[in-house]
Order: structure tokens, then C-alpha cells, then sequence
């Protein structure tokens, strides 16, 4: 006879090892036990290696379930990005779970296609789901937005220089000084018709008032028809290049606001035959491993997305233990040019 998901389900309960079990196996009370495991009590070493050594022999693992509802804590943290296929968000996930783990946190891993309905889904769900923090690389965030975790006591850390809420600590790139430094470049290389491919509506602020601010300083005339949005992709790099290659006269170098972007815009520039940087100079933002495996090489900006998320670790370890307290904290990261072949 099929066994059934309740008698399935009894047998494992009954098959679970308890902190009884491990008590009797070393000749200790429970309540022992459980010093040992928590790490909260002295206990002498010889009854530790004891009860240490009858948990191997048991196979002992603690019940989360129960632990959690007598602790009202999961020890996850949910970590909410656009766009996980991006390298930047990878490189910045490894970063935010090295410094989270140190601390005994879990993360989980949520991938909102830089759709905000599905990121108001993701934020509902996970605090549903008791997560103990979150970081929050936001497509458009807003007070309204927060005030859902703020209802549940669950510290959020946001991520990007758009973000900017009194109780809401954030992680920030240096943007606007990037690309700043970026243009800088191409105005020194005495390009003539700097173009720029910007991320959606609304991100990457910072980069285009960089992006302006560093024409302006040179004395060149900042012209919006020359600034395309690419939406953060390599196929939407390659659509604004397109765009752009169609003017006459073409631009004969580009900002592009991320790598994956610059790299679309490369694809184009050799689709046309012409040649980077001799006939169109590009540099990119974010300096992903891809960025020196393309031909020729990309000239970018650094974008430190492990140290994003390993500060945006700390910064939530901080608020979820109760170690910090106080006001909004700003952690600014700096972005600094990288010289490669493209320009």
C-alpha cells in the first residue's frame, strides 16, 4: 500500500534525532546540550567533546521550524536585484552572502526582471515569509514602498545612489565621479561628438550628470539628442547604437553607462565595419570580467559591486542584531577609470 504524505511525514518526525536523544547518548541533562550548541554557556571541555562527539555519532541537526518560532528569527536575509544575468548583481550577491554568512545568515535570492510590480511582489512575499533583512537594488523605489518593512521591524538596506530615506541605511557608487573621469577621458582623446547610452528612465541619474558635467567643464555643449537609453542589456546597447551610428554625422565615441551596454555598442561598431576605438572610442561602466575578454579589451569604469554587497551586509548584520541603531548611514564607494584598448 502507497504510504501516505502523513504517515510520510510522521516516520520522518519520528526518525528526527532530539536533544533528548543526544542527552542520553552523553550522559548530560538537555538543558546542557542545548548550552553546548547555542554557545551561550561554559560549558567544561570534557562534557563538551562529549556532546559534540554524540551529535556526529547521532546525526543530530537542529530544528529550524522550532527554533525559528521560539526565536521569531529565520536567520535568512532576502537580497531583491534586477537582473541576475547581469554580472554586476552576481559579483554583488557573492559579496553580500560572504559578509552575511560570518554572521550565521542565509540569503535568498530574488530576480525581478527590473519589473517594479514584480519587485513589490518579491518585498511582500519575502517579509511574509519572516526574512530578518533586506537589501533592496530598487528599479523605483519610494517611501510608500518602505513603509511595509518598516511595519514588520525588518531593517532594509538600499543600494544605488537614488535611494534616499531617513531611516533606510545605503550602499553608493560614486557614480557621478565615474563618469565624470569617463568623459574626461574621451574629451582628452579629442573625440568630437561624445554620445552616451543611459540605462531606463529614471537610473543612472548620477552618470548622466556626470556624463554633462565633464562636456560642460571642457566647454562642450551638452545635446540630449545624443543621450539614448540602452536599458542595462547587451541587445540594448546594440538598439541605441544602432540609433545613434544612424546620424550623420555618427558620434565618434560613446559613454555607455554599463559594460554589457558598451559591449551591444561594440557589436555594432564591428557589424558596420568600422573600427574601435580608431573610428568610434568606447568606454563602459561597471569593469564585469566580460570587459577583458572582448576585443579590443573595454576601457570602463570601476564599479566595486563585491565591496556593494559586503557593505551592505555589514550595514544590515548591524541593524538585524541591534548593534546599531541610530540614524540613516551612507556608505559612498569610489569608481575609478580603468585604461584598456577601446579607449
Amino acid at each position: 500500500m502507497a504510504t501516505t504524505e502523513s504517515q510520510a511525514r510522521a516516520a520522518s518526525d519520528a526518525a528526527r534525532v532530539t536533544i533528548a536523544d543526544v542527552a542520553g547518548h552523553a550522559g548530560v541533562s538537555p538543558t546542557t546540550v542545548s548550552h553546548v550548541l547555542s554557545g551561550k554557556r561554559l560549558v567544561g571541555a570534557a562534557t563538551r567533546d562529549r556532546v559534540e562527539r554524540a551529535v556526529r555519532e547521532l546525526g543530530y541537526r537542529p530544528n529550524m521550524v522550532a527554533r525559528n518560532l521560539r526565536t521569531r528569527r529565520t536567520q535568512v536575509i532576502a537580497v531583491i536585484v534586477p537582473d541576475i544575468t547581469n554580472p554586476f548583481y552576481a559579483v554583488l550577491t557573492r559579496g553580500l552572502a560572504d559578509a552575511v554568512d560570518t554572521a550565521g545568515y542565509g540569503t535568498y535570492v530574488c530576480n525581478t526582471d527590473a519589473r517594479f510590480e514584480r519587485e513589490q511582489k518579491f518585498l511582500e512575499d519575502v517579509l511574509d515569509r519572516g526574512v530578518d533583512g533586506v537589501v533592496l537594488a530598487s528599479v523605483d523605489v519610494s517611501q510608500e514602498h518602505l513603509d511595509e518593512p518598516a511595519r514588520y521591524g525588518t531593517p532594509v538596506v538600499c543600494l544605488g545612489d537614488s535611494h534616499d530615506f531617513p531611516a533606510v541605511d545605503r550602499v553608493v557608487p560614486d557614480d557621478e565621479d565615474g563618469s565624470r573621469s569617463a568623459t574626461a577621458h574621451l574629451v582628452s582623446r579629442g573625440a568630437s561628438r561624445i554620445a552616451m547610452i543611459t540605462g531606463p528612465p529614471g537610473a543612472g541619474v548620477a552618470r548622466v550628470r556626470g556624463y554633462r558635467h565633464a562636456l560642460e567643464s571642457a566647454g562642450r555643449p551638452f545635446d540630449p539628442e545624443l543621450v539614448r537609453e540602452g536599458g542595462w542589456t547587451r541587445q540594448g546597447g546594440r538598439d541605441a547604437m544602432r540609433a545613434l551610428m544612424s546620424e550623420d554625422p555618427h558620434p565618434d565615441a560613446v559613454f555607455c553607462a554599463n559594460d554589457l551596454m558598451a559591449i551591444g555598442a561594440m557589436d555594432v561598431v564591428h557589424e558596420l565595419g568600422l573600427s574601435v576605438p580608431d573610428d568610434v572610442a568606447l568606454v563602459g561602466f561597471d569593469d564585469v570580467d566580460a570587459a577583458t575578454l572582448v576585443t579590443p579589451t573595454l576601457t570602463t569604469v570601476t564599479n566595486p559591486a563585491y565591496d556593494a554587497g559586503r557593505y551592505a551586509g555589514k550595514l544590515l548584520v548591524e541593524r538585524m542584531s541591534g548593534d546599531y541603531t541610530d540614524g540613516r548611514r551612507t556608505v559612498v564607494l569610489p569608481c575609478r577609470l580603468i585604461k584598456r584598448q577601446s579607449a
